[in-house]
């Protein structure tokens, strides 16, 4: 059975998270103790112990995620089967390109902290979110997002093409409440605002896009040893300088999520393993790819038998 991995993104925190696995693996514990000092603050705190304010400001969050995920794959290791292909949700794309061998830990954190600031930044100046809708399509979000767009003055867009009738809207705070307003009459059955603080995967992050092309040109970046399947082409890339373009791309472009689990299945994955916070992921496998499939989250399973 061909398995892949999943590493999840922004969202999927919570207080306390990577706490059972830090207790029960030394692996875990020097990647948290690595942070730290990479960092110079206790990343590791915020993660176990928060407050929940600190940990859902996306300065904080991004980092926490990334590094709860590695400490999980760290202390699980050697238990897991090898995957045949690795992909992130979003921010958990570096996790994926980690473990592929395309960055090293301390380059990806430095990249992902850096992110982080500059999509805070970037939600300072221009405020705004996400929502997800449920029980809509892509072209249904798509014209809900171009009406709120018009009549707010402000962009709206598709943000992650997550499973058949789950999709996230992103954009300007104005237009997301517009298109909250308008979401009933286009048949959405659900319009939920998401914990997050600025508006990733839109034109909102425009601005950020110069910055983070000039850090990632600072850090080394490898052939892959796994094939990351990468959201802003719902296949791998192989070459560094492709790499490099796919993950400035996705500071603005959808996250093609579906459409990456469909690309692995294709392919022969049967079995797919969330790696991270929460176990989001996993429910959008068996939504997108169907029941004939595996799928379970590391976070549900204890450390001491993972």
């Amino acid at each position: 059975m061909s398995t892949a991995f999943l590493f999840p993104g922004q969202g999927s925190q919570y207080v306390g998270m990577g706490g059972a696995w830090y207790r029960a693996s030394h692996e875990a514990r020097t990647l948290y103790e690595q942070a730290d000092a990479r960092l110079g603050y206790p990343l590791s705190a915020k993660c176990l112990d928060g407050p929940a304010a600190d940990l859902n400001r996306t300065e904080y969050t991004q980092p926490a995620i990334f590094l709860t995920s590695l400490a999980m794959w760290a202390a699980a290791q050697a238990t897991l089967p090898a995957p045949v292909y690795v992909a992130g949700h979003s921010l958990g794309e570096f996790a994926a390109l980690v473990v592929a061998g395309v960055l090293t830990f301390d380059a990806a954190l430095q990249v992902v902290a850096e992110r982080g600031q500059l999509m805070a930044r970037a939600g300072e100046h221009a405020p705004g979110g996400m929502a997800v809708l449920l029980g809509a399509s892509v072209e249904v979000a798509s014209a809900l997002c171009a009406a709120a767009t018009e009549s707010a003055g402000e962009p709206l867009v598709v943000a992650n093409d997550n499973c058949p009738g789950q999709v996230v809207i992103s954009g300007a705070s104005a237009a997301l409440e517009a298109a909250a307003e308008q979401s009933r009459a286009l048949g959405i059955r659900r319009f939920r605002r998401l914990p997050i603080s600025v508006a990733p995967h839109s034109p909102l992050m425009a601005r950020s896009q110069a910055e983070f092309a000039e850090l990632l040109q600072t850090i080394a970046i490898h052939p892959p040893q796994i094939p990351v399947v990468m959201n802003a082409t719902a296949a791998p890339v192989e070459t560094p300088e492709a790499i490099r373009e796919a993950l400035l791309k996705q500071l603005t472009s959808p996250v093609r999520w579906r459409e990456s689990l469909l690309w692995m299945h294709a392919r022969g994955v049967e079995h797919f393993i969330e790696i991270g916070p929460k176990n989001v992921l996993t429910g959008l496998v068996q939504r997108a790819v169907g029941k004939d499939v595996v799928a379970e989250a590391l976070d549900d399973r204890s450390p001491e038998v993972a």
